[in-house]
């Protein structure tokens, strides 16, 4: 059995969430019926031009927020004006990670109604990494309540544009002022909201993806399939190298079969003609070292429903997709994620040599679908139970 077959077999097993700490205290969550509210009256200012908003720089006039500590527990929930964070120098996130985000949306609908996307995924996923990284568990529910309210507080906010959205951040980090490495006694989870454009505001833009075995994004046993804060920042180095040799990202290989994983921060499709002639739609398994993501499900559950596709998700290494390139049998490849829903890839430079795909040139006909079937869900153009309105 390979490795990587042994890793997909230890993920699938259930994995028993237990908090840090045993707490006898009746604070084991937050309540929303508690949330306080200081409003900020200051109006949105928002450019006309929605496609000139840089993803991540703008952000609305409140933050949520609520503190725990192993004594008392969760304090009560907060909304109010975004301000600059108090904490130690000392404090465990600024010195050992200990620190996970989430990242989800909020659209205006061509109805006017304000949509999230299958927000129980992301807030499933906050909590499964709030377990690994030994900071307090919550109820889900209650935080969706809060999270949905501040939405609501802030829908002036989201432009008025079906390529346009309110980006939403939760961020949990332990901030106990002590230098031992261990659990933190002191958490706060917040959550920020920042309008933002289109990711591609002239239209799809491919990327070039730099594979080169000798960096590695994640490795068996480790973190890699939660959102931690640590997975990302050693990321920019081997961005910065992947934009000297003329790369826009880097396809992160794994183990002696450069098994594809993941491209940049994204999840990664191809669509082949296999053996038997089908139209195959593959991504890497959950292994373990693959985040699980929300666009990345979506995208199979749509593959799912067509007939016309074959649904893979299995290992492919670079060899493969190599061989399947030469032969013609490889037509698209692409990235997905939550920023940009989806990304087309165009070439793999790998051992120098560029290896250029036909996604655009074929004209990326099942990228398109998905991608327009998502755009249609996020904006109301049709109802459906991944987007719940918030009121």
């Amino acid at each position: 059995m390979s490795l990587v077959k042994q890793l997909i077999k230890l993920n699938n097993r259930k994995l028993i969430a237990k908090p840090a700490y045993l707490s006898t205290t009746t604070r084991e969550t937050f309540k929303f019926e508690e949330l306080e509210l200081e409003l900020n009256e200051i109006k949105p200012n928002l450019p006309e031009d929605t496609n000139k908003i840089p993803f991540g720089s703008l952000f609305t006039n409140h933050m949520f927020s609520v503190e725990w500590d192993s004594k008392e527990g969760w304090s009560r929930p907060k909304i109010g004006p975004l301000k600059p964070l108090q904490i130690h120098p000392a404090a465990k996130c600024l010195h050992y990670s200990i620190e996970i985000f989430e990242g989800m949306k909020a659209y205006k609908g061509v109805d006017e109604k304000i949509r999230l996307f299958r927000p129980e995924m992301n807030l499933n996923r906050l909590y499964k990494s709030a377990v690994r990284s030994t900071l307090p568990t919550f109820d889900k529910q209650e935080l969706l309540k809060c999270i949905k309210q501040l939405v609501s507080l802030e829908k002036d906010w989201i432009p008025k544009s079906t390529s346009a959205s309110l980006y939403i951040r939760p961020t949990f980090i332990g901030t106990e002022p002590t230098l031992g490495v261990s659990t933190s006694n002191k958490a706060l989870l917040f959550v920020l909201t920042s309008p933002t454009g289109p990711y591609f505001p002239t239209g799809f833009k491919p990327v070039t993806l730099l594979a080169d075995p000798k960096f590695v994004r994640a490795f068996p046993g480790g973190v890699g399939n939660f959102k931690c804060g640590s997975n990302y920042g050693p990321t920019v180095y081997v961005n910065i190298e992947a934009n000297k040799k003329g790369c826009q990202q880097v396809l992160w290989l794994f183990d002696k079969e450069e098994y594809l994983t993941e491209a940049g921060t994204m999840n990664i499709f191809l669509v082949i003609k296999n053996q038997n002639d089908e139209i195959e739609l593959i991504t890497p398994p959950l292994n373990g070292t693959i985040l699980e993501g929300v666009t990345r499900q979506s995208i199979l559950d749509l593959g799912l429903q067509d007939p016309n596709i074959k649904v893979s998700e299995r290992e492919i290494s670079m060899k493969e997709t190599l061989e399947l390139l030469e032969k013609g049998r490889l037509l698209e490849a692409f990235g997905s994620g939550t920023a940009c829903v989806v990304c087309p890839i165009e070439a793999i430079l790998y051992k120098d040599k560029k290896h250029n795909i036909p996604t655009m040139s074929n004209g990326a006909p099942l990228m398109t679908k998905f991608a327009d079937k998502l755009n249609q869900i996020h904006y109301g153009f049709i109802d459906h139970e991944w987007a719940p309105i918030v009121n």
